[in-house]
Parts: C-alpha cells; structure tokens; sequence
C-alpha cells in the first residue's frame, strides 16, 4: 500500500518536531491544509481484525462507501477478500477496475440506473454485478431492461429488518418477491440483504438483543423460503457493528457473507459508540490554526466542506485538545473555544479525528498517505465522483 505519486519532503527542523503521537507527521509543513491524511500500516490492521473476527476472508463482502479508493481494495484483495459491496455505479465501476469479480450494488437501481447497471455488465465482462430489490414494479423494470439486452441480473431481496430505512418486511410480500425472482426473465434470485443499521448500541449486550431482534425476522422469511422448496438463499448481513455478532452464530446451513464498511477507516463515533470493537483510526484530519478571534478560541480551516456535517457538533475530536468546544461550524471555518487556546500561534497544525468518516471521505479529491510517520504521497478518491464513466 505505497503511495502512488508525488513524494513530499521534510526538513531536519521538522523531523525534529515529530511526537509520540501516531497520528503526528514529521513533515506537516509540507502538507496543505485542511487535509485528511490515511495511514496504510492501520489500514491493514484493520483488515487483518476484520478477517480475524469473520473467521475466513472468503466469509467477508466489506462496503467500499467508506473510502471509495483503489489501493484500499487492493490491500483488502491481498488478505483474501474477493467480493465487495457498494452504493453508487461509481464504486461498482471503480471495483470492477480492480479485477473485482464479485459486486453488489446495494442500493435499488432507479430510473437512468438500470440502464447503467447493464452498461456495467457489458463492459466490464469478467466481473459478477448484483443489485438488491425491494419493489415489485422495479423488478419488472430491471427484467425488462436485462431481458431486452439477452442478460439475466441476479437479485437479492433487500430486507427490512428494523432499521425502516429501505427494504421489504419480512413475510408474504417479501417470499412472493423471492418467487418472483425465480419465475421472472432476465433476473435471477441471489439471496436476501439484511442491513441492520439501527442496531448499534454502545453496550455489546443491548446491541446484540438488536441484532437478535432482527435476525429473527429475518430467519423467519429464511424459514419461508425453505417450507416453499426454494432454492436455499444466500445472505449477505450486517454492518460494522453487528458483523461480529453475526459472526459467531450456529450457521444451521446458511451462507453467510458479512459487510463492515466503517471498521476499515473507524472514526469517532464508532469508537465511542462501539467501544467493544477492535478496530483503530486510519485516517486524521490536519488542519492549522487561521485565527484568534477572542481570548479563548481559535478559528481553524477545517470548515463543513472538509468535514462531514451530518452529525450534531462536535464533528471532529482533537484528540490534543479533548475539551475543545465548537462554537462556530462555517464552510471554511471552524472556531474551536477551550483554556490554553490563546496559546496556539496562527498556523499552528492541529490533528481532529472526524466523528463520521464516510462522507468526510467523500469530501475529499485526494488523501496524503503516511508513511513511516511522514506525509509520502497521494491516493485519489476515485469513486468521489457520481460517474467515472459509465
């Protein structure tokens, strides 16, 4: 996981600055700010974790959403996972250029996206393309489409199992979907797509009844399907708080595929929010001080166009400052207030780990790699964009 451009350079003076800190870089002046620096030797831990708690790579079908770049699939690639996880055509074709050959495309494909969907499987051969659905009316959009061209797209339904966000519940509609796969041209049934994002409480205890709760239902359309005689489905499950508990259940027969996502970056609010997992930060915010505008705050670049501002404040925790206030969250500003503020000079670098790291991912063109404690490079944010160039 080299970076795979330009190199950057420090000076004497800067190595000599560098700290205990992991996430302190020699090399700071060097790097623009605001900027979000990924760190290759904890992304591999990372996956090395994931792998440890799914018991095999073969078992695991991460979400690319999180990061949305080629060497993060790559080094995934390396320690054995081969099927993948998306939300955009972007990502799916951004995978497929990987030599992925095995995508999901977990988000029912509407209007213009069939059509982009077929266009996908047409270029890009080699690689296996699924999609979920949950709509009988799309269902026969996507047969339409697919059938018109000579192609069958396997499906898998997507279950809602209490996160009430997307999805069919469990019951007839749900098994007369799943025989509807089987019985409709131009699609194939894959399995069932169970997302269970409510269940994230931040005691394993509670989030495991959570989890429990919904994999019931789930097991319920699961036993539907096998009382009809229908071929057995696969089951793609969970989210990086539930994959471990999904992990360590009694199979009964059951293909299992599990899909972290966020345990490859991590970030604040898993960190506090899922204390239990054992994943670690990836990726830093550095940002600089650009003002002073009373006796205890300082004004930094790390604004709402850097960071995601989905979250209530604090969106970012600086890890040095753990008491900093945000006052004031602006596109390009962020005004911080704690004791000791006034102490900071303009232009002084601070580090912030952001409380959700996917869509401040998102935010982002390029990354600054470390390595080795100093900025080296630059990894692009390929599938940032909505269309590559499908």
């Amino acid at each position: 996981m080299k970076a795979s451009s330009r190199s950057l350079t420090e000076s004497p003076a800067d190595e000599a600055r560098v700290q205990n800190d992991w996430y302190r870089i020699s090399n700071e002046a060097q790097v623009d700010s605001p900027a979000l620096l990924v760190f290759p030797d904890r992304i591999e831990a990372n996956i090395r974790r994931m792998v440890q708690i799914a018991g095999s790579p073969r078992r695991l079908r991460t979400h690319v959403k999180t990061y949305k770049m080629v060497e993060v699939v790559r080094a995934q690639m390396a320690q054995g996972i081969d099927k993948f996880k998306c939300a955009t055509i972007a990502e799916a074709e951004m995978l497929a250029g990987c030599d992925v050959h095995d995508v999901l495309f977990a988000y029912q494909p509407v209007g213009p996206k069939i059509a982009r969907l077929l266009a996908l499987c047409e270029t890009f051969p080699d690689t296996m393309f699924t999609a979920v659905v949950d709509d009988p009316e799309v269902l026969a959009q996507i047969s339409g489409t697919f059938n018109r061209a000579g192609r069958s797209l396997p499906l898998f339904i997507d279950v809602n199992v209490g996160t009430n966000r997307t999805g069919i519940e469990p019951g007839e509609r749900a098994l007369a979907l799943y025989r509807a796969l089987l019985e409709t041209p131009g699609v194939e049934a894959a399995g069932l797509h169970v997302y269970d994002g409510h269940a994230h409480a931040p005691d394993v205890n509670e989030r495991r009844v959570q989890v429990e709760e919904g994999w019931a239902r789930a097991q319920a359309l699961v036993d539907d399907i096998r009382a009809g005689g229908l071929p057995e489905p696969l089951v793609v499950v969970g989210g990086t708080p539930s994959f471990p508990i999904h992990a360590s259940r009694p199979l009964g027969g059951l293909r299992i595929e599990l899909s972290p996502g966020t345990s490859l970056l991590w970030d604040r609010g898993y960190a506090v929010g899922c204390p239990d997992l054992p994943f670690e930060s990836a990726a830093v915010l550095l940002t600089r001080v650009v003002s002073k505008p009373s006796a205890r705050s300082i004004c930094v670049d790390l604004g709402t166009k850097s960071v995601a501002s989905d979250m209530q404040p604090p969106r970012a925790w600086f890890p040095e400052f753990p008491d900093a206030k945000a006052v004031l969250h602006n596109e390009e500003h962020l005004v911080l207030e704690f004791d000791g503020a006034q102490d900071l000079a303009v232009g002084t670098c601070l580090y912030a780990i952001a409380w959700h790291i996917c869509p401040t991912v998102a935010l982002q063109a390029e990354v600054t790699v470390v390595e080795d404690g100093r900025a080296a490079g630059m990894w692009v944010v390929a599938a940032r964009n909505r269309r590559l160039t499908i």
